[in-house]
């Protein structure tokens, strides 16, 4: 087998549990042969180059083998190799998401904590039914 589909390979090297899976990733453009957008149907050999972006981390593989048979996973990782860059790229993201801040932490709006409602309640005492601080008494 010289050459095979990337929509077969993808799936056959586990990129994707599916093939229609990864049909509809190489649809959306998601996956790049040899540095140009792929159609499903396209076919890639032994020495191509396969970029594909999953969120936003790009991985770039040299194809060194072909199945058109899905196997176990260390089989699979035979069918490919991952370029240095690629593995630079993914290691530097990973540090990124470690070193950023909790999302949840940023988060200042939702139920009020305990604290927040005793100074809801102050404030409401203080103010009383006014809507407004203005000094306007012409209720």
């Amino acid at each position: 087998m010289e050459r095979l589909r990337i929509d077969k390979w993808l799936w056959a090297a586990r990129f994707y549990k599916t093939r229609s899976l990864a049909t509809e990733e190489i649809g959306k453009g998601r996956v790049e042969v040899n540095g140009q957008e792929a159609k499903p149907a396209r076919e890639v050999k032994v020495g191509d180059t396969v970029a594909v972006r999953r969120d936003s981390i790009v991985r770039t593989v040299v194809v060194m083998g072909l199945s058109n048979m899905r196997g176990p996973a260390p089989v699979a990782q035979q069918l490919y190799e991952e370029t240095v860059e690629s593995l630079k790229l993914r290691e530097q993201a990973a540090e990124q998401r470690r070193l950023s801040p909790e999302p949840s932490l940023s988060i200042e709006h939702g139920r009020p904590t305990k604290r927040d409602r005793r100074e809801i309640e102050e404030s409401r005492e203080r103010w009383g039914d006014r809507w407004s601080a203005s000094l306007d008494d012409s209720e």
